[in-house]
């Protein structure tokens, strides 16, 4: 109950703002302060809405939730590991960043692509605290983060309020973010076994 008022307060209060509102709150929703998949909802709603068509919001929410992650990795770099076990636990730190190096590009796609109750902010300040490009940190969000608002802008566009009902209760709808959840796995190993190539070829070739 508890977090459906916090929802409603968040959504209340952001959607007054419009794009910016939206902006802000993928900011938020990208940093450790959870937001209850509030910036995918909030899109829905304003789409609803027929403010403005659905491609006018996705690139705020994409943006914003990019600087958010910046922040989030920037944040977990310069205080280190041990600043993540007293914030989060130590137990489960060790647990995440264990999960993380061996498969730290996939599970910041899928993550970041769909929308469920994933601990997002923290695999944001695993790859922080972790030897993790920056570059690719933020390619790898940016991308991940704009094909999911697109995706939730285009079906708020063209089936209104259920894909609210959908965010709000994925238990009731598994068969389909099971569904987007395979595609972006397949999508995922796609691109971590032709960078992996691409890495392969570019290190095994014969210098001049």
């Amino acid at each position: 109950m508890l977090q459906v008022n916090l929802r409603r307060l968040t959504l209340s209060t952001f959607r007054h703002w419009g794009a910016l509102g939206l902006f802000f709150l993928a900011i938020i929703d990208s940093s450790p302060v959870p937001t209850f998949c509030g910036p995918d909802l909030l899109m829905v709603v304003l789409v609803v809405a027929r403010r403005h068509p659905w491609y006018e919001f996705a690139p705020c929410a994409a943006v914003g939730s990019m600087i958010g992650a910046y922040l989030t990795f920037r944040l977990a770099r310069k205080a280190g590991q041990a600043y993540l076990e007293d914030k989060f636990g130590k137990t489960k730190v060790h647990r995440y960043l264990n999960f993380f190096k061996d498969r730290a590009t996939i599970v910041l796609i899928v993550s970041s692509a769909v929308p469920f109750p994933f601990p997002t902010s923290l695999f944001f300040a695993a790859a922080g605290v972790s030897e993790y490009r920056i570059g690719r940190f933020l390619a790898v969000v940016a991308l991940s983060r704009g094909a999911r608002y697109s995706i939730v802008g285009v079906l708020a566009a063209r089936y209104g309020r259920e894909v609210a009902h959908v965010l709000l209760h994925p238990a009731e709808h598994w068969g389909w973010l099971m569904g987007l959840l395979a595609v972006v796995l397949i999508l995922s190993a796609g691109g971590y076994l032709l960078n992996r190539r691409m890495f392969y070829s570019v290190h095994s070739a014969p210098s001049h």
